[in-house]
């Protein structure tokens, strides 16, 4: 608050442990075999590309110091193949693996209106990750990038942190889409307190999101708000949205 697709979620296993030590069931190789790589989080994925870690730390230490240390996996697709060799025990074979793995994603992202995932409603967006945002244990806002037939251009994390204590600005939240040349999106954030009622500081972005993207022909077809496996519908529930004259928005109790 560029299929990205971030699952920023915590690695399953501890990453100071080295991966043969591990018990079978929290290797990463064997959670994708078992769970599809879906069930993975970024840097199980990222240690799976990089196979083996150094003689100080495991594959999974190493990719999540990478992805630390790049500021997320945007940061790593920012990143130059002479940035990733300066990290340490990632030669250029891994700095390859990498910058390949990730181009893959980018181009598939941008593939042919046609190739895209198709949605028919926003709620179908939160369908997509509404078991994975439901357990954060902090807020996450993401934006899903849409053509005008509803196929899915991509989703971007743009913010982890606290939405009620850090402004989000209205402009990182349309940059993308912008950049893509997306005319709709979806924006989505999670509340882990499990409670998906928007608050007032939700409200208030939600009105000067849909504002600017106004100005920007972008149109924004709903804020979903994610909490305790549950989904609110900010257009629904006529809340930040312009009022079509059918009632006026619901009450909205102090949080």
């Amino acid at each position: 608050m560029t299929l990205d697709l971030t699952h920023a979620t915590t690695p399953h296993a501890h990453t100071q442990a080295f991966i043969r030590d591990l018990p079978q069931m929290d290797r990463p190789r064997e959670r994708l075999q078992a769970a599809g790589a879906g069930a993975l989080s970024n840097p199980e994925l990222l240690a799976i590309l990089l196979r083996t870690g150094s003689q100080r730390e495991s594959a999974l230490a190493q990719a999540q110091s990478l992805i630390a240390r790049f500021g997320g996996m945007s940061g790593l697709v920012r990143a130059s193949f002479a940035e990733l060799c300066a990290h340490h025990g990632i030669g250029e074979a891994k700095a390859a693996q990498i910058k390949a793995a990730l181009e893959l994603g980018i181009r598939m992202s941008s593939a042919a209106p046609e190739q895209r995932m198709r949605v028919q409603s926003p709620s179908d967006v939160a369908e997509l990750m509404l078991a994975e945002m439901s357990l954060f244990d902090q807020e996450h806002v993401r934006v899903a990038l849409l053509d005008l037939r509803l196929g899915l251009i991509g989703v971007v994390e743009v913010y982890i942190g606290s939405v009620e204590m850090v402004p989000i600005r209205c402009g990182e939240l349309l940059r993308d889409a912008v950049r893509s040349n997306a005319p709709q999106i979806v924006v989505l954030h999670n509340h882990p307190s499990g409670d998906p009622m928007p608050s007032r500081a939700d409200v208030d972005l939600t009105k000067r999101l849909v504002e600017a993207g106004r100005h920007l022909d972008i149109d924004v077809l709903d804020h979903l708000v994610i909490g305790g496996g549950q989904m609110m519908s900010m257009k629904h529930l006529r809340l930040g949205f312009p009022v079509d004259g059918s009632g006026a928005s619901l009450p909205l109790p102090p949080r």
